[in-house]
């Protein structure tokens, strides 16, 4: 009935009485029941919750037929990365330490998608505490690649990728501070978006390093991508850092003229590229817009080859200032439950933050990093879009990179800058390898630009499939 249906479909089926919104949520569940014991995307399935609200949805529908003007997202179901505090639900950030925390408060992203009449379905798999690249990091087990059961599904929103790319949501929510919702989209073969850092809410997420962090979303197609946006970003006086800039209907811009605009293309990213099908995913991304009338131009971003160091050093800093709060006493059981990869980010933070080091590694790299964003603020004065590849292979074999943590590292080259500038980006699928994995490449933007970025990538995405 509902196979593969965008937020849209289900929306305009649901007012034309196609089908109710129990029927819908109930065939969802059916769905999750069936194939998540073999893909692992979900922890917690809230299916008493989900049915309840759906019961409430067909009420509100039936009274109201013009009630999507009201609630854009009536009867939508969705999931949340295991992040998301979500009031009463377990709550567990993928780590035993928080296995059965019932948070008293839901998250202002949460509460936003539940007003706009969004019915979450559960919580989602991810690395213990946001830590990874593959969602191998998960106190819960690995979540599967749906493309592929012997591939990661990256991370660290693996279940929220996952989920989407196997249609057990038409949504869900993740998190990017290094690149973790676009990678895992990447590999899973759907669209992630990472907003500019403010433009969502952070409040009652559990952080992960608070400078980096942005609230982003996986989706089937970029209309529901912009869609999701408009409902999620604005100002939230519970969070200091989000901006008070007007929340643009980005639903509406995407049919505006593409032709002539300027794409750069970075010669640092380029000069790397040695994977076959990355560099032809790459390639056709190049040749359509070519057939888009756009402007392709070489762009040079100087600093990006200290991208990762940097990010290692800002990161884990503030990775050992927010975990030291989960002391047993407030929150969930004692540290002995961190992880491996938990205490190396722990340990590697709290060493450069130390006295005598802060200024060799934290200074030093925070100095950086407003280089990196010059660099990107001086391409942007030149450049609408920059299009880059996403990650430097596609989705590697589970346990492929477990033993060595710096090849795991270096998953996040194509995508940390894009964090340590604070700029939007979004992954869109380009098709597939010869082995049926999902390739991909990202567009970023200049600060608060996505209604440019959603454009661009939707007009891109008709071309790409037309």
């Amino acid at each position: 009935m509902t196979k593969n249906k965008t937020i849209s479909q289900i929306t305009t089926e649901l007012a034309c009485k196609k089908y109710s919104v129990t029927e819908l949520i109930k065939e969802y569940l059916d769905r999750i029941k069936s194939e998540n014991p073999k893909l692992n995307a979900f922890i917690t399935i809230t299916e008493k919750e989900a049915l309840q609200e759906a019961q409430e949805a067909d009420k509100t529908l039936s009274q109201n037929p013009n009630i999507f003007l009201e609630k854009p997202l009536l009867g939508v179901p969705l999931a949340h990365k295991d992040l998301f505090l979500t009031k009463n639900i377990k709550t567990t950030a993928g780590s035993r330490l928080l296995e059965n925390y019932l948070p008293q408060y839901s998250a202002t992203v949460v509460k936003k998608l539940s007003k706009a009449g969004a019915i979450s379905l559960g919580k989602l798999n991810c690395d213990a505490w946001a830590h990874g690249a593959s969602g191998e990091n998960s106190d819960f087990g690995p979540t599967i690649n749906p493309a592929d059961p012997t591939r990661v599904s990256g991370g660290s929103s693996s279940g929220s990728a996952a989920a989407v790319a196997a249609d057990l949501v038409t949504f869900a929510t993740g998190t990017d501070t290094g690149g973790s919702t676009r990678q895992p989209a990447c590999f899973c073969g759907v669209i992630g978006l990472k907003p500019t850092y403010g433009r969502v809410s952070r409040s009652g997420i559990v952080a992960m390093a608070s400078s980096l962090d942005s609230i982003g979303h996986l989706t089937q197609n970029v209309y529901d991508s912009a869609l999701v946006l408009e409902t999620t970003a604005g100002p939230d006086p519970y969070d200091a850092t989000s901006s008070n800039l007007k929340v643009e209907e980005y639903t509406k811009l995407l049919k505006k003229p593409v032709e002539k605009l300027k794409i750069g293309i970075i010669k640092e990213y380029q000069d790397g590229l040695t994977d076959h099908d990355v560099a032809g995913s790459f390639a056709l991304a190049k040749s359509t817009l070519e057939k888009m009338n756009c402007q392709i131009k070489e762009i040079s971003l100087p600093h990006t080859k200290y991208s990762v160091a940097t990010y290692y050093i800002i990161m884990p800093a503030e990775v050992s200032s927010n975990l030291a709060r989960y002391d047993g006493l407030r929150y969930g059981h004692t540290r002995d439950l961190f992880g491996d990869e938990a205490k190396r980010r722990i340990m590697i933070g709290t060493y450069t933050l130390s006295s005598g080091y802060y200024d060799a590694y934290y200074l030093r790299a925070m100095k950086v990093r407003q280089l990196i964003k010059a660099d990107f603020s001086q391409a942007f004065a030149d450049v609408d879009i920059i299009l880059s590849p996403v990650a430097p292979t596609p989705a590697f074999k589970l346990g492929e990179k477990t033993n060595d943590p710096l090849s795991m590292y270096l998953s996040d080259i194509y995508t940390v800058t894009a964090n340590l500038a604070g700029i939007p980006g979004i992954a869109i699928p380009t098709g597939k390898n010869s082995s049926n994995l999902p390739l991909g490449v990202q567009f970023l933007a200049n600060h608060f630009q996505e209604a440019k970025l959603f454009n661009l990538a939707y007009q891109f995405e008709q071309h790409l499939h037309a």
